[in-house]
C-alpha cells in the first residue's frame, strides 16, 4: 500500500452509515497509518438527512471504532473531489494523500471536475465492492488520465446506503449510528421491528 507518511481519505454520503461503511473504515486502519472519513454532499444523489445530521451519525461510528489513527475531518467535505485534495493537501503538507471510492464510482471518475488534477494530485485506491466489477478499460482510462490507480484486498459487506433507504433495515445500519438515527427519525426506522 502506501508508505508511513500517507492517509487515507474516505468520503462518503453516509446516508446512513452501514455496516459496509464500518468494515471499511477497519479495513483501511489495516493498510494504512492514518486515515481521515467525512460526510459529504454528492452531487449525483438525492440524500434522505441533511449533512449535519449524516456527519454526526458518521462521527458515532468513528467514535465506536476508537482508534486514533482514525479521524472524522468534516472539514474537507466538498461535493467536488478536487476541492477535498486542495483541502488535504493543506492539512496534511508533505502527505501522500490517497483517495478512496469504492469500484461503484471508478468509471465515473472520468467524468468528475477536474477529473486529471484529481487523479494527478493523490493515489486511487479503489474498494472493491459487490456488483461492481472493476474492470481493465476502467482501469486504463483512469490511468489514461495520470492517475495511479491501487486494487484494495478488502472485504466488504455488501450493503448500502441507498439500500437501507429503499427498503429500511435496522441490521444494515452501522450499530453506531443507530441511537441517533432513531433520535431524528430518519430513514423510516424505528426501534420496533
Amino acid at each position: 500500500m502506501s508508505g508511513p507518511a500517507s492517509v487515507a481519505l474516505l468520503g462518503t454520503s453516509a446516508d446512513p452509515p452501514t455496516r459496509g461503511h464500518q468494515a471499511l473504515l477497519e479495513g483501511l486502519l489495516g493498510l494504512y497509518p492514518r486515515v481521515a472519513t467525512w460526510a459529504s454532499d454528492n452531487p449525483m444523489k438525492d440524500h434522505g438527512a441533511p449533512l449535519e445530521q449524516r456527519a454526526a451519525l458518521l462521527a458515532a461510528v468513528v467514535a465506536a471504532i476508537g482508534d486514533p489513527r482514525l479521524e472524522l475531518v468534516q472539514e474537507l467535505s466538498s461535493p467536488w473531489a478536487i476541492t477535498t485534495l486542495e483541502r488535504a493537501a493543506q492539512h496534511w503538507p508533505a502527505t501522500q494523500l490517497v483517495f478512496v471510492v469504492g469500484s461503484d464510482l471508478a468509471g465515473q471518475i472520468p467524468r468528475w471536475r477536474k477529473a486529471e488534477q484529481v487523479l494527478r494530485r493523490c493515489r486511487l485506491a479503489v474498494v472493491p465492492r459487490s456488483g461492481w466489477p472493476l474492470d481493465e478499460p476502467q482501469l486504463q482510462a483512469l490511468r489514461h488520465l495520470g492517475g495511479v490507480v491501487e486494487e484494495l484486498p478488502l472485504r466488504i459487506p455488501a450493503t448500502t446506503s441507498s439500500q437501507v433507504r429503499r427498503q429500511p433495515a435496522r441490521d444494515q445500519v452501522a450499530a453506531a449510528a443507530w441511537p441517533l438515527v432513531l433520535q431524528h427519525n430518519l430513514y423510516g426506522l424505528s426501534a420496533h421491528p
